[in-house]
């Protein structure tokens, strides 16, 4: 059986070389880049199979890169893995041609699974258990409107009915589970 070469998007160290090695354990080949400048280079330079690309590389968005990754291997799945899932970035991750989008903590059947899910099997990029807590649901509809107004905090307050340092105590901390 041929190797798969992933491509692994990661500026997590430990997660990275854990995730690289439970990947070459199920049999693919996999090449690691840790920020913007080095996955550019890896996807110009790998022919890839798949991708494993975190959203937030050393507090940068990689959402850029996905119009890369299917300009260069328009077939190859591309799996977008965050600590940080928001209803609103997995949409757009989607809507810029990532195949699915996990949270972490995703061990390497999770993400194995959502590489090699089938096209016919159920598309829904993300999936919900159970219904999201006041907290989540509140944090989720920040993520939104701040999307809606290109990271404009004055003005995504405004449109709360919120005040600005308020907003921005909300925004520092991580969001919530569940």
């Amino acid at each position: 059986m041929d190797q798969k070469l992933i491509l692994l998007i990661e500026d997590d160290a430990v997660f990275a070389q854990v995730m690289s090695r439970a990947l070459e354990r199920r049999n693919f080949q996999v090449v690691h880049a840790s920020d913007l400048d080095a996955a550019r280079l890896a996807i110009a330079t790998n022919n890839h199979d798949y991708a494993i690309v975190d959203l937030n590389l050393a507090g940068h968005s990689s959402l850029e890169l996905i119009p890369l990754l299917k300009d260069k291997r328009p077939d190859s799945p591309i799996l977008m893995l965050t600590g940080y899932a928001s209803i609103a970035t997995a949409v757009e991750a989607i809507k810029l041609g990532a195949d699915n989008y996990l949270a972490k903590p995703a061990d390497a059947n999770d993400i194995v699974s959502a590489l090699t899910a089938s096209p016919a099997a159920d598309h829904a990029p993300m999936s919900i258990q159970q219904p999201m807590s006041v907290r989540r649901l509140e944090w989720e509809h920040i993520q939104k409107i701040l999307k809606e107004n290109d990271g404009n905090i004055s003005e995504t307050a405004r449109q709360l009915n919120m005040h600005r340092r308020t907003l921005q105590r909300k925004l520092q901390k991580k969001p919530v589970s569940g």
